[in-house]
């Protein structure tokens, strides 16, 4: 199945261009199944090739997120939680979304307050569903933009740095990828805790 995907993606992107990566960027912030850790490395390895330019690519990309987050959020911020999760428990399996997931995000938001928006949108995972718990909890669209956009930006320059350096091995990704996102979900967790720990100091 993932390589039916990556070859969709693939594709998409080769025939659309900048406009196909905003479109998938998009979707992967709406909850559908479309991972940004195949469609910006692909992009950026077009980058390396002259096809694309690097920083374009990582705009469309990064502004496609902020899009489909923004969706998410009304999502959140508009429905009943109660009618969120039954539409989650009865459909989610159609397009990879479980209740854990949705549990996972909203315990990140009351636990560590509207600034884990930012690190979640570098986390696998808890980076899709954060939108949702942040809407969910009327957090001010101002700074759910800002934090949302900032998260974007890094998240979409990493992977397409690492499809530009990959060149032609861009789809070698895999591994790479893997300890990659050990070492993200390391350093937010740190930076969480720091945070914390700040709060609690000056409590």
């Amino acid at each position: 199945m993932l390589e039916t995907l990556s070859t969709f993606i693939i594709h998409f992107i080769q025939s659309i261009g900048y406009f196909g990566i905003f479109i998938l960027m998009a979707l992967d912030s709406m909850l559908i199944p479309i991972p940004s850790e195949i469609t910006m490395p692909f992009a950026g390895y077009l980058a390396s090739q002259g096809t694309l330019s690097l920083p374009i690519v990582i705009v469309m990309g990064a502004l496609g997120n902020v899009v489909g987050s923004l969706l998410g959020y009304y999502i959140g911020f508009f429905l009943e939680e109660k009618v969120l999760v039954a539409f989650i428990n009865k459909y989610g399996k159609y397009i990879l979304i479980t209740e854990k997931d949705y549990d996972k995000s909203k315990h990140w938001f009351t636990k560590y307050g509207s600034s884990v928006v930012f690190l979640a949108r570098l986390v696998p995972g808890v980076r899709t569903f954060i939108s949702l718990a942040a809407g969910m909890f009327a957090m001010g669209i101002k700074r759910f933009f800002i934090y949302t956009l900032l998260g974007c930006l890094i998240w979409s320059a990493l992977l397409t740095y690492i499809g530009y350096y990959l060149g032609s091995k861009w789809d070698t990704l895999g591994p790479v990828f893997h300890n990659f996102q050990i070492v993200i979900v390391a350093t937010v967790l740190i930076a969480i805790g720091l945070f914390v720990y700040h709060k609690l100091k000056k409590k």
